[in-house]
């Protein structure tokens, strides 16, 4: 997978939020290893309170917990890195939001915290719109930090799509 440019990521964003808006949908997102950068996309674009709600960073899983409704049980059972856990992300996301639509992240994009089963580039995506089923996919993304960050980026705005 090549590594999205900031023109491409711009591009794709206006893309969902043309959709959004033609869906008369709101977004909004639950990020932890993108830390906004999905927001910040979505937001780059002039008229984005048309389609954009509102984004939460929660890195901790205190956050995690208080802002998404996320069980304690839920972490320490699987863990951040999780199916579980990015599910009950979206889904909280959406009770907390004014959002039709939600995608949430949740992932190791390093240099460091990998381990043998969730190594660096781990991430969860998952996406739901109200009123609807929540999905969620593991992706292996591959290169240094910012690489990571910029495939999570391009994989949460394009799986949005299936959803609209």
């Amino acid at each position: 997978m090549t590594v999205p440019t900031d023109a491409e990521l711009g591009d794709l964003a206006r893309d969902v939020g043309q959709q959004l808006q033609a869906a008369a949908l709101q977004l909004v997102t639950a990020e932890s290893c993108s830390g906004g950068w999905i927001a910040k996309a979505m937001t780059d674009i002039a008229g984005s309170s048309a389609f954009f709600d509102c984004g939460m960073v929660v890195y901790s899983y205190e956050a995690k917990q208080r802002l998404l409704g996320v069980r304690a049980q839920t972490l320490e059972q699987f863990g951040a890195v999780s199916r579980e856990t990015v599910l009950e992300m979206v889904s909280g996301a959406l009770v907390n939001s004014g959002a039709g639509m939600a995608v949430a992240v949740t992932g190791i994009a390093g240099p460091g915290g990998g381990s043998p089963d969730k190594p660096v580039g781990s991430v969860w995506i998952g996406w739901k719109q109200r009123g609807g089923y929540a999905r969620a996919q593991l992706f292996q993304f591959e290169g240094d930090r910012e690489a990571i960050r910029r495939q999570t980026v391009q994989q949460a705005l394009t799986g949005i799509f299936p959803a609209l």
